[in-house]
């Protein structure tokens, strides 16, 4: 029976499994799903959780509840064998290793936080890529407003309430968004910042906010963000940072002892080890336009990790909104394949991109580049991911998390593991 070996977990990885679960026979092919966590994240809420708007588990599925008959597999992939037709990997848990066999490996390993090899960057910034970075960021900006309500070294006290987010994308400004909302909603616990003002800045190398977007749309976020006492630095990028704070490449320095890094990505660590695909210069995998690698039959990639060609001399975007549809057009080319009929180019036309500024304001750019702002934006934002939400438990919890943030104040709970660093 051919073997079908699925990597990674996320919107891509799943959409595949759920699509070739429905259009293959069991006795057609043997599906094998690896992931490094049990769990696929719904991505464009994690900033709501960095801020506790959103409880952690509610924005995470068990990926055994969504498949019904692959086979998933804890693992981590240390190589893929494109020649031997054969993925390494080793249980997460036993740290046994395993050589898996395939006729067709799918490639939806997503991506990492790239730090572009700038000095300091990956020893000194909290990066919100994955669940753990939330929840890590989320305790240590409560640990921030802990340390400097006690301590009397005003330097340190300023460095601790400078708070500093690179990345004027999509995550970058929501996360300054929602933390300036964690701030202001939860200071006024603090007896002795009551006097002390909290500096939320947000720091883009481009000219604009949401770049690539209509401009209407980084001019509003700009104008919410900073009626709201958010700094806005555009056209002055990152050169280095420590543990101090950072330096911008106009020489200007920002002591801060907070620096969120959400200026770029690449994809994982396990893609940049295959030496045999070819790949773009960002070290994503070249694919054709039926999602197929040129060269290396039964290998296939789409999300994060993939260069899909939109058929228009580009390449479409690393968004969960073409993931989530790149998956089943793939699973139908491998199900005709197998089947020994002929696949076809993916085609799709952005539905448009929204993002929340946290507030209840929002920015969206809806089909035919016409772009709404303000509430009704932030309201369509959240209607439409929370029918996207997969599970009607997991709708129902963040419907609830978002009914109690109306009601009460954000939590400020720390929650100590191991040693915290002073």
């Amino acid at each position: 029976m051919p073997v079908i070996v699925i990597l990674g977990g996320g919107f891509a990885g799943i959409s595949v499994a759920r699509r070739l679960e429905a259009r293959l026979a069991p006795q057609e092919a043997d599906l094998v799903l690896l992931a490094r966590e049990n769990y696929t994240l719904f991505t464009p809420m994690l900033p709501e959780v960095t801020s506790g708007e959103l409880e952690v588990r509610h924005v995470v599925t068990p990926i055994r509840t969504q498949l019904r008959r692959t086979r998933f597999v804890l693992a981590d992939v240390d190589e893929i064998d494109v020649r031997r037709r054969v993925v390494r990997y080793h249980h997460v848990l036993t740290h046994e290793r395993v050589d898996q066999p395939y006729d067709h490996v799918v490639l939806a390993l997503g991506s990492t936080t790239s730090d572009f090899g700038l000095p300091g960057i990956s020893e000194h910034t909290w990066a919100l890529k994955n669940l753990q970075d939330a929840e890590l960021l989320r305790n240590h900006l409560v640990w921030v407003l802990e340390l400097a309500d006690t301590i009397r070294d005003e330097p340190r006290r300023n460095r601790l309430l400078t708070l500093a987010i690179v990345g004027g994308g999509f995550t970058g400004v929501e996360a300054a968004g929602e933390i300036g909302e964690l701030i202001a909603n939860v200071v006024r616990f603090y007896k002795s910042l009551r006097t002390h003002r909290v500096r939320v800045l947000l720091i883009e190398g481009g000219t604009s906010l949401l770049a690539g977007l209509p401009s209407k749309m980084g001019e509003y976020a700009r104008r919410v963000l900073e009626r709201r006492g958010i700094e806005v630095l555009t056209g002055d990028g990152v050169t280095s940072a420590d543990k101090f704070g950072l330096t911008l490449r106009s020489g200007r320095r920002i002591e801060s002892e907070t620096i969120v890094w959400s200026a770029g990505v690449r994809p994982s660590q396990t893609i940049e080890r295959e030496t045999e695909l070819p790949k773009t210069k960002r070290g994503a995998i070249e694919t054709a336009q039926d999602m197929s690698v040129p060269g290396f039959p039964g290998v296939w990639a789409l999300g994060d990790c993939a260069s899909i060609p939109d058929g228009e001399n580009g390449h479409y975007p690393l968004t969960a909104q073409h993931a989530i549809r790149e998956g089943p057009h793939l699973a139908d080319n491998i199900a005709a394949a197998l089947r020994g009929g002929s696949t076809k180019p993916f085609r799709y036309r952005t539905l448009g991109m929204m993002a929340a500024l946290g507030g209840r304001k929002g920015v969206a750019q809806l089909p035919g580049n016409r772009v709404i702002t303000g509430f009704v934006a932030w309201f369509f934002w959240r209607t439409y991911y929370l029918l996207r939400l997969p599970g009607l438990d997991r709708k129902l919890r963040v419907a609830f998390d978002w009914t109690l943030e109306l009601l009460f104040p954000r939590d400020t709970a720390e929650l100590r593991f191991g040693e915290r660093r002073n």
